[in-house]
């Protein structure tokens, strides 16, 4: 059985061991494949049976070219780089890894709102610049800080990771909201489901927690934005096209956002055009919450979960 890992660097740049995959195959890994170069993909996947993918796309094309594929492993829980209709056409599963990066996505939320209300790097950079040696008082602070406690967080979606940043809200004593689709039972005593339009109008804090998905695309907006609170705080961990990323700009600028933290954007890597670069009070990291070496390792076992399915001819994680 030949496999084909078409951009195996970013879950694995040296520090996890490849050795259970080999023994599932004849293994050929490619750090990172040309995201729009349909031949070079076909070229590479060549008579491969299976193929895994980060963020390589397979279009219908390739689905179609790809003389002996038989199944699909997406390196990831997000998987609309690959065209699944083509591939239930064509009778190959298409995998991926749930629920992988709760903890460490929960976590790297409150990296960036604790960052934005708590300023922890900019005091240590004024710090070890002198500005504390040098002042005539015991203590100082260069920039407002927030207190969380009895703030209202907003999350929406509710899913796995939105309900462990729930947990962890609750623990700040933070009064937690959520919107969801559908209506979610045997909620804990300390959140509460609304609609989107009381989530806008109530929360402090609202944390990004669903997939990106036409109707999800960009919905915030300059029209959602204005059913917000004043100063209002906006953290996206999800995807990064649920932004519209001129008019999040916007809203900064004026100050009807008081600040964001995303460690996503809607292209990746980020544009140098990106108006969310020039943007003041706007906190980005590379999309790394998902990135602690425990995940990955964690997302790594379940792919050779889903693949040894797939070859004792069971489903595992199957999203088509």
């Amino acid at each position: 059985m030949k496999i084909v890992n078409l951009d195996s660097y970013a879950l694995n740049p040296g520090d996890l061991d490849w050795a259970p995959l080999k023994e599932l195959g004849e293994c050929t890994f490619y750090d990172r494949t040309p995201v729009d170069n349909d031949t070079e993909i076909l070229n590479r996947i060549g008579d491969a049976e299976i193929v895994l993918t980060n963020k390589t796309p397979l279009d219908q094309t390739v689905i179609t070219s790809a003389p002996k594929l038989k199944y699909i492993g997406v390196t990831a829980t997000g998987y609309n780089v690959i065209d699944t209709v083509a591939a239930r056409a064509a009778g190959i599963p298409v995998t991926n890894i749930p629920t992988y990066g709760t903890e460490a996505v929960a976590q790297f939320t409150f990296a960036l709102l604790l960052e934005i209300t708590s300023q922890v790097g900019l005091h240590n950079e004024l710090v070890h610049q002198g500005k504390w040696s040098s002042n005539p008082d015991f203590t100082f602070w260069a920039t407002p800080l927030m207190e969380l406690s009895g703030k209202t967080l907003g999350l929406i979606g509710f899913g796995s990771i939105a309900q462990k940043v729930a947990e962890i809200g609750h623990a700040f004593s933070m009064n937690v909201i959520f919107y969801n689709h559908r209506p979610k039972a045997d909620l804990p005593e300390y959140v509460r489901q609304v609609d989107l339009d009381e989530l806008y109008k109530r929360a402090d804090i609202i944390s990004l927690h669903v997939p990106q998905a036409p109707e999800t695309t960009e919905m915030i907006n300059q029209e959602s934005l204005s059913q917000m609170k004043d100063g209002v705080i906006i953290i996206n961990t999800a995807r990064g096209g649920l932004i519209k990323e001129a008019d999040l700009a916007a809203a900064l600028a004026s100050g009807k956002v008081g600040a964001a933290g995303v460690d996503v954007a809607g292209r990746e890597p980020i544009p140098a055009t990106s108006p969310l670069l020039a943007a003041q009070n706007c906190y980005i990291t590379p999309h790394i919450a998902w990135a602690p070496r425990e995940t990955r390792n964690r997302l790594l076992g379940i792919v050779l979960d889903n693949l040894r399915a797939f070859l004792n001819g069971q489903e595992m994680n199957v999203v088509n």
